[in-house]
C-alpha cells in the first residue's frame, strides 16, 4: 500500500538502440528536468557505445536482448518499481523540460496517462511521411474508439503505476505507442494531453523507424486492437454487408421462382443461401466475442482498481 504522505518515486525510462550520438544529453537533460528521477537507460543489443555513454551520464543501463521497441518497454515496465513512469525515447527529439508538467499534471489529477503531442520546433523536424501517417492512425483510432487522440505514435508519455502495472504489453516493435494509446482510451482511464517540443535527431543519429514497413505493422496492430476491443461492430459490419450480397444474389431467383415456378439458376441460389448463412455465423462470432470482451476488460478493471492511485495529499 502506498503512503500518500511521502514523495512519488519517479523512473524514466528510455529504450535506446544504437543512440551514442544522443543518449547522454537525454540522461543530462532528464535528471536536470527530474532530479528525483531515476533514469533507466534499456539497451536495445546496441552495437555502437550506448551504454558507455549511458552509463558516464549517470543513468541505470539495463539489456534487454529481444530487437524491437515494444520488447523494450514490456521488459521496463514490468522490471521496474515507481509510483511515477516517464517513456521518452533515446534520440533526443523531445524536449525534458516538459517532462515535470506532465508529472504534475498525472500527479495533480490524478491521471493515469499523459501524452506528450508533439510540437515541431521548425519545419522540418518531422519528417513528411510520418507526419501524415501519424495523422492519418490518430483519425483511424479516434474513429474506432470514439476519443480524440492527436499524437497516438508519440513517445513522450507518463503513466500511473496502476496504468502500467495493469497493462498486458504484447507489442514488439514501434508498435507499442499504439497499444498504449488504445489501452488508455479504450479502458476510459482518465488521461491528458499536452504539447511538448519536438526536434530534429542530433548529428550522427539515424532513425530506426521505417516509415512504410512499421506503417503495415501499426495497421495490422490497429485491426488486431479492432478485433480484440470492437468485435460487434467488426463482425456485425462484415455479417450486413455479406447478408447485402446475400440478398442482392437471392432476389432475381426468387423473382424468377415466383414468375415461373422454377428454379433456373441452382449455382446463383446456392451461392445466395450459402451466403446468407455465412452472414449469420459471421454474426454470432461477433456476438460471443463481445461477450470475452466484456469478460476480459472486466478482468482489466479489476487488476487496474487492485492497485491503489498514488495521491500527493490525504
Amino acid at each position: 500500500m502506498h503512503n500518500n504522505l511521502r514523495s512519488p518515486v519517479i523512473a524514466a525510462i528510455v529504450p535506446c538502440y544504437n543512440e551514442e550520438a544522443a543518449v547522454g544529453k537525454v540522461v543530462s537533460d532528464l535528471q536536470a528536468a527530474v532530479p528525483t528521477a531515476t533514469v533507466y537507460v534499456y539497451d536495445n543489443a546496441s552495437t555502437d557505445a550506448t551504454r558507455r555513454e549511458a552509463e558516464a551520464a549517470g543513468a541505470v543501463v539495463r539489456t534487454e536482448p529481444l530487437k524491437g521497441k515494444g520488447n523494450v518497454i514490456r521488459r521496463a515496465l514490468a522490471d521496474v518499481e515507481a509510483d511515477v513512469y516517464l517513456m521518452v525515447d533515446g534520440d533526443d527529439t523531445y524536449d525534458a523540460k516538459a517532462a515535470p508538467e506532465m508529472i504534475r499534471l498525472l500527479l495533480d489529477g490524478p491521471l493515469d496517462h499523459v501524452t506528450g503531442v508533439r510540437l515541431p520546433s521548425h519545419e522540418g523536424a518531422y519528417r513528411a511521411g510520418h507526419e501524415r501517417g501519424n495523422r492519418f492512425f490518430n483519425k483511424v483510432v479516434s474513429a474506432i474508439f470514439g476519443y480524440p487522440v492527436n499524437d497516438m505514435l508519440s513517445g513522450y508519455r507518463v503513466f500511473s503505476r496502476r496504468f502500467v502495472k495493469s497493462f498486458p504489453a504484447t507489442s514488439r516493435a514501434f508498435e507499442i505507442e499504439t497499444e498504449l494509446t488504445v489501452h488508455a482510451v479504450n479502458n476510459r482511464v482518465p488521461q491528458a494531453e499536452v504539447q511538448v517540443g519536438f526536434k530534429d535527431r542530433v548529428e550522427g543519429s539515424e532513425s530506426k523507424l521505417r516509415t512504410y514497413h512499421d506503417g503495415v505493422r501499426i495497421l495490422a496492430m490497429i485491426a488486431r486492437l479492432l478485433h480484440h476491443e470492437r468485435p460487434l461492430a467488426l463482425y456485425l459490419s462484415l455479417g450486413g454487408l455479406l447478408a447485402v450480397l446475400g440478398v442482392a444474389l437471392g432476389v432475381p431467383v426468387i423473382v424468377e421462382y415466383v414468375q415461373t415456378g422454377l428454379v433456373l439458376r441452382f449455382p446463383t441460389a446456392i451461392l445466395a443461401a450459402s451466403t446468407v448463412l455465412l452472414a449469420t455465423v459471421v454474426g454470432l462470432i461477433g456476438i460471443l466475442l463481445d461477450g470475452l470482451r466484456k469478460v476480459r476488460a472486466d478482468s482489466t478493471r479489476i487488476a487496474y482498481m487492485s492497485i491503489p492511485a498514488f495521491r500527493t495529499s490525504p
